[in-house]
């Protein structure tokens, strides 16, 4: 029915536009209470088997929504009942911003793929903290995640992030530190690791003044990044302490697509998402878990369809999941298919937890 839908109606629509309305809808189903919980029951079928432990929460299941969908925070509950078993919000920045000038999101549907160069458009660290103090508490799980503001100059990257982390630190069950959008000039720079250990070491110690307990910390890197620079930001994050590392985001890269060349060409500059990110997304994450050993929660990301995709990721050493871009294609059955898949998955296998599963691939 859903595809159905896309066809008739999404696939004519502008894409941001198409996002908007889906949007809508969403947090309108939300806001009635009894449509909620029966929306929920259907959508969102909980297997406590599937339950996790991670980054000092527990968590429902390990699918979580990727940032990048909910930018303000104005729709945490309805992706909840869509059966997200965590939705990182952002990604935020210290200043509102309107992003980059539209068109900026483009479909590759031959490739279920996206092409965004977004720029980061959203109201602003204080709007959204002041939002998320606001919102009453309803067990939803909920990460963080906080950009550069596009008009700082790389020189003043830490205090802008620090000024973010001072604003969300107290609303966050964790906190990202999103150095990978290749919508930001100058953003991938601070991947180095002579630009990265400032930052992130700046970030945690404003999370840990700002709150009593500890917010997890991690970090969230490109899927462009050669293999010595990943071994190197694996090798920092063990040296800072973080909790995690998120990997990958979009690519920039426009390598084997089935898409008409020149609707690729049409599209333009910007982060590539979806299914083409499949196996790059997976060899990073291995090159992670082989390097840090289990000492990091692993989230992987980039090109997760299906149960299949997300169970080959907790084997290969990921402790949570996120996806994004196949929920454009999918509809809000996915979540349902992903934790039906996994928990069959997770019947056949000899694990008795979804915790044992995690890395099993590289122990074998």
């Amino acid at each position: 029915m859903y595809k159905l839908f896309f066809n008739l109606v999404f696939k004519r629509l502008d894409p941001e536009k198409a996002h908007h309305m889906a949007f809508f809808w969403i947090r309108l189903a939300s806001s009635i209470p009894g449509l909620r919980t029966l929306v929920a029951s259907v959508l969102a079928p909980r297997d406590p088997k599937l339950r996790v432990k991670a980054l000092g929460l527990d968590l429902p299941g390990p699918f979580g929504l990727a940032a990048g969908f909910d930018k303000n925070a104005v729709g945490i509950d309805g992706l909840t009942m869509l059966g997200f078993d965590y939705v990182e919000i952002g990604t935020v920045t210290a200043q509102a911003q309107p992003g980059n000038p539209t068109p900026r999101l483009f479909r590759l549907i031959e490739d279920r793929a996206l092409v965004n160069r977004m720029g980061f458009n959203n109201e602003g660290s204080a709007a959204v903290a002041a939002r998320l103090a606001a919102r009453p508490k309803s067990g939803a799980v909920v990460g963080v995640n906080i950009g550069k503001t596009k008009v700082v100059p790389e020189a003043e990257a830490v205090g802008d992030y620090v000024t973010s982390t001072e604003r969300l630190a107290r609303h966050a069950d964790y906190f990202v530190v999103n150095v990978s959008s290749p919508n930001t000039p100058g953003l991938r720079n601070l991947q180095a690791v002579d630009q990265l250990r400032p930052l992130l070491s700046a970030v945690r110690e404003t999370l840990d003044a700002q709150t009593n307990g500890h917010v997890p910390l991690l970090v969230k890197i490109a899927p462009d990044l050669a293999d010595a620079d990943i071994d190197a930001v694996a090798d920092l994050a063990l040296e800072l302490g973080l909790d995690g590392i998120i990997a990958t985001n979009t690519t920039i890269g426009r390598e084997g697509l089935r898409t008409d060349a020149a609707k690729v060409e049409a599209a333009g500059a910007g982060g590539l998402s979806g299914a083409p990110l499949k196996a790059r997304s997976l060899e990073v994450l291995q090159r992670l878990h082989a390097r840090t050993e289990g000492r990091l929660t692993l989230v992987s990301v980039g090109g997760i369809e299906t149960a299949a995709d997300a169970w080959q990721r907790i084997l290969a050493g990921a402790t949570l999941v996120q996806g994004y871009s196949a929920f454009i294609y999918e509809g809000p059955f996915w979540c349902r298919r992903i934790h039906k898949g996994l928990s069959a998955l997770l019947a056949a296998s000899p694990h008795a937890t979804l915790g044992d599963a995690v890395g099993a691939a590289a122990r074998s």
